[in-house]
This record gives structure tokens, C-alpha cells and sequence, in this order.
């Protein structure tokens, strides 16, 4: 398998192809700038439609359209608004079937002229079903029969001869996301809710719950603060994947402190045997850093990445130990 030669120097045609690319990125960049700026408040009418809508959201377009509004589709359901994609063609060939009495459509067109998407028009009108249009122009055959049209504006086409779907698509594509993410804040949709919809991967597994991936049980050593530090050493051995650290609570059973097995390394390092035989609440840390088992492990790495910490407690409503992250737990997911 042969590699890239390493070279110092570029050639014309590269620097060619890399000046191209900028400007396109550039280009699109710009158009997606100055979008945003021309939104008004129809977007909010389009999300306040979507957000009361009882029923599911049908995406449709065609060609480049379409293939944005197949990734307007998946984005709004994994953001908590039920959403399918619905081929125009078929639609007009039988998969009209599908579509309910409270379902909204979101229709994508940067013409608004295309011929399959001004077919179902007046088929939509008939059920009395709302239409959400994302267009170049309400004075368009889609912008006009919508009931909110959010408009694009004159978008030019990034690249040379300016033919291919790019600027328009990306415009489309950007309005698509604002307007799933911002449907979302609306419904208070949880990270919990998102992870609900992402189990796969490891996006999903950095959404699992604490719970699923806490050291509990026989794996975590739990004393109590008034111990001395011998006794919890060897009475608390555990076999197998056992944790470096000791979860020590009160008399009422809530988490007090925690003592690492570093600590104990810089008591021997500093000749402080005489600690052993005190109370080991003399030398924890209090109070530590503890997270919920409801929480999910994005907290957990966030956490642990911003206190620089190993081990974190895991405690229930009462302040209770039922658990333990360590952080070879999470290696891969960071």
C-alpha cells in the first residue's frame, strides 16, 4: 500500500484546486450567513406549526431536495418530532394512503416549481392538511399555496458554471436543522430523550445512563468515615475488576468522603505509617465531586475532564452510595 510522498512543494494544479474549494466553501458560508440574517418570523410560525402538531411531519422533495429532506427527516425524529419522508412520485402513485388527518407537511423546493411537488398541491388542499414551504420565493406556485413559506431568497449556485444544487441545498439543509433543534428546546426534548433514539454507537453509548456502566455491588468498597484506614484495607479486599478508591459515609449511611489509593501511596511515600491506625475520615477528601445514576455518561466525561478526576461517586437521591465511575471505564468514549 503505498503512501502520499511527503513533498515541500505544491503544484499549480493543487494550489488551483485548493484555492476552488475555499471559494465554494466561501461561497456557501456567505449564503448561509446572509440567510440568517433575512429569517423573520415566519420560521417561529413554521416551528409553533410543527411543535402542536398532533400527528406525524411529512418531509418531501425531489432530486437534491429530496435527499436534504430525507436528513430534515431523520434530524427531526431523533430530536423528539416524529417525521418520515415521503417521495412525491409515490405519493401520487398510492402513498397518499399513509397520510393522517393531523399531519403536517414540509415541502422543499428551491424553484417552487417543481412539477411533482405542484401536483400534490391541490391533492394536500383537499385533505385540508397544512403546508410548511422551504423556497426561493412566496410568489412561487409552492411559496403561494403555503400556509407559512419560509423563504431562501435568490441563492447562486457555488462553482464554476453555478449549475449543480449546492448553495440552494446547504440553505436548505441549515433551515431544516434550525428548525428540528429549535422544536426541540420548545418541547424541552432531554438528552435522556435523545438517547432514547441514538442506543448505537458510540454516540449512544455516551448517552447511556450511569447505571448501565457503574462499578456497584461487589465491585466497589463502601466503609464507614469513622474506620481506621488499616481496617478498611483489610477488610474490604474484593476479587476481580475492583475500583482505586474508597466511598466512606457517616453514621446515616450518606457519602462523607472518598480515600484513592493514591492517598494511601503518598501516606507510605511520606512515612505516615502511624496514620493507618486512625480514623481514615482524617484523611479523606469531603465532600467529592458525586453524580446521579440517572445521569448520562456525556456528564460523567465532561466532569471528569474538567475537575481532573479519576474516580466519581455515584449517589441516589439521599446521598447514598450505589456506585462508582472509574475513569478506565470510559476509555474510548472521551
Amino acid at each position: 500500500m503505498s503512501a502520499v510522498p511527503e513533498t515541500s512543494i505544491v503544484s499549480a494544479s493543487r494550489v488551483a484546486q485548493l484555492r476552488e474549494a475555499r471559494e465554494i466553501i466561501l461561497h456557501e458560508g456567505q449564503a448561509l450567513l446572509a440567510l440568517a440574517r433575512r429569517l423573520d418570523t415566519r420560521f417561529c410560525d413554521a416551528v409553533e406549526m410543527l411543535a402542536s402538531c398532533r400527528g406525524n411531519t411529512l418531509v418531501t422533495g425531489i432530486g437534491k431536495a429530496g435527499l436534504i429532506g430525507r436528513k430534515i427527516a431523520a434530524t427531526l425524529s431523533s430530536t423528539g418530532t416524529r417525521a418520515h419522508f415521503v417521495h412525491p412520485t409515490e405519493a401520487l402513485h398510492g402513498d397518499l394512503g399513509c397520510i393522517g388527518p393531523d399531519d403536517v407537511w414540509l415541502m422543499l423546493s428551491n424553484s417552487g416549481e417543481t412539477e411533482e411537488i405542484c401536483r400534490l398541491l391541490p391533492l394536500i388542499a383537499d385533505q385540508r392538511l397544512a403546508v410548511i414551504a422551504i423556497t426561493a420565493s412566496d410568489a412561487s406556485t409552492l411559496g403561494a399555496a403555503a400556509d407559512v413559506t419560509i423563504q431562501l431568497g435568490r441563492m447562486v449556485e457555488a462553482g464554476l458554471h453555478g449549475l449543480a444544487p449546492t448553495t440552494s441545498t446547504a440553505a436548505m439543509l441549515a433551515v431544516g436543522d434550525a428548525l428540528a433543534l429549535v422544536i426541540s428546546q420548545v418541547r424541552n426534548f432531554t438528552p435522556q430523550q435523545f438517547a432514547v433514539f441514538h442506543p448505537g454507537g458510540s454516540l449512544g453509548r455516551r448517552l447511556a445512563s450511569v447505571k448501565d456502566i457503574m462499578r456497584a455491588g461487589d465491585q466497589v468498597r463502601i466503609a464507614s468515615e469513622s474506620a481506621t484506614i488499616r481496617e478498611v484495607f483489610v477488610t474490604l479486599a474484593r476479587p476481580g475488576r475492583r475500583t482505586g478508591a474508597v466511598m466512606l459515609v457517616d453514621a446515616d449511611g450518606r457519602l462523607s468522603g472518598l480515600f484513592t489509593d493514591s492517598d494511601l501511596a503518598r501516606l507510605l511515600e511520606h512515612h505516615r505509617d502511624q496514620q493507618f491506625d486512625r480514623p481514615i475520615s482524617e484523611v479523606m477528601t469531603n465532600k467529592p465531586l458525586t453524580i446521579s445514576p440517572d445521569a448520562i455518561l456525556e456528564e460523567v466525561l465532561q466532569l471528569l475532564g474538567a475537575r481532573h478526576v479519576s474516580e466519581l461517586p455515584v449517589v441516589d437521591a439521599a446521598g447514598c452510595p450505589v456506585g462508582l465511575i472509574d475513569i478506565t471505564d470510559l476509555i474510548g468514549l472521551g
